[in-house]
């Protein structure tokens, strides 16, 4: 599963590098004898339909400078499109005196790809997988329903959580899902906002949501630091979790597998919160400051070094990436993980509130019920007893 979910992620960089949706076909021969050479609307139409056009009418028509023009200043120069098109096509010797990452970058054409990527696959596969992971839990909820207590609430309480660690809980997922519903709304703004509230709204609406998500993303970061060192030790991988799992956690059937503070499943969700959440803080902070932290040029270079790509059939990731680059692989990735992240915590939302009974008051009041935590976390429950009777 592990190896399946690395190598989407490669190939859904690869394909935000090489373009999305673009077919290979014959090259159409158009005439533009009315246009005095110059595109046409049929080739306008079929770069937007991603065909393959003869464009040498473009890269062969330098003027007849064959590169050689004159500097480009602030009003431009006499020669302006034969500049510019040699430089799109590698026609011309040109370079920049402007300081700066984003000085050498005359032209930066990955943006349609990037484009393309975002309103296409990753809309349409983020989308399905946070409705199908909804409807699934509706199902399962369907048909196995709540998992209650088998024995009677007895009236006395363990401490389960104390405050400090239902604040850091609740940090974290406030500003978790804060964050998911400004990135969504950035993300589908265009496709749903606008055909409801029009333009304008939906601008206002996106400066706030930027505004919000760039400064909550700074609580999620703190609160995953406080989780992480609160918790790390209950969740150390050991031999009670293969019992745990062997028994489906006792959510398929009736018998419950004795646990510590956090059982197998919790596990899952704690890892996941911290390499995932780790990752997107990343990623984010990259888009925060993206001429000061960039990541995957020297990612992609270690990933080469190590024959990552060739293990999974594919050729070596460029390390040669422009500041745009970075930002557009960054913001990709961002979402990618963000998606994955999100599906993980809406399960663990059912889990924590309809799915079980007596769950919330975990992180709700920090209180629960000895029967229930004998049924969920029996060993832990032992630890607990054992710590408050006094040695002979």
């Amino acid at each position: 599963m592990f190896t399946r979910f690395i190598a989407f992620i490669f190939a859904a960089l690869l394909a935000l590098q090489i373009g999305t949706g673009a077919q290979a076909q014959e090259a159409q021969i158009t005439d533009r004898s009315a246009t005095g050479g110059a595109q046409t609307l049929a080739d306008i139409l079929a770069r937007q339909e991603g065909l393959k056009i003869d464009d040498s009418f473009r890269s062969d028509n330098l003027g007849g400078t064959g590169g050689s023009v004159p500097a480009l200043g602030t009003r431009g120069s006499a020669s302006d499109p034969d500049l510019w098109r040699a430089i799109r096509y590698g026609k011309a010797d040109a370079g920049s005196q402007t300081n700066g990452s984003l000085g050498p970058v005359l032209i930066q054409d990955g943006g349609m790809a990037w484009y393309e990527f975002r309103a296409g696959p990753l809309s349409s596969y983020g989308g399905y997988l946070l409705l199908g992971t909804i409807a699934a839990l509706a199902l399962f909820y369907i048909l196995r329903g709540r998992i209650g207590l088998d024995a009677q609430p007895t009236g006395r309480t363990i401490t389960r959580f104390k405050a400090f660690e239902r604040f850091s809980h609740w940090l974290l997922a406030g500003s978790f899902i804060l964050l998911g519903i400004t990135g969504l709304a950035s993300l589908f703004g265009r496709k749903f906002i606008i055909p409801l509230m029009g333009h304008e709204a939906n601008s206002t609406l996106l400066i706030a949501t930027k505004f919000i998500h760039n400064n909550v993303s700074w609580a999620f970061m703190l609160a995953l630091v406080f989780v992480f060192f609160l918790w790390v030790w209950h969740n150390i991988p050991d031999r009670t979790d293969i019992t745990w799992f062997a028994q489906a956690g006792g959510i398929v059937g009736k018998k419950h597998p004795p646990a510590k503070k956090f059982n197998g499943g919790q596990k899952i969700i704690f890892w996941s919160v911290i390499v995932l959440g780790a990752s997107i803080s990343a990623s984010g902070l990259s888009l925060l400051f993206p001429f000061d932290m960039p990541l995957f040029a020297k990612s992609f270079a270690l990933f080469n070094d190590l024959g990552l790509p060739q293990m999974l059939g594919a050729g070596e990731l460029p390390v040669a990436l422009a500041p745009q680059e970075e930002m557009q692989l960054a913001q990709a990735w961002h979402a990618i993980v963000s998606f994955v992240l999100m599906a993980i915590i809406i399960a663990h939302i059912y889990i924590g509130s309809i799915g079980m009974e007596g769950a919330f008051d975990a992180m709700g009041s920090g209180e629960v019920d000895e029967a229930w935590a004998r049924q969920h976390h029996s060993i832990w429950v032992d630890e607990v007893k054992a710590k408050e009777t006094p040695a002979e």
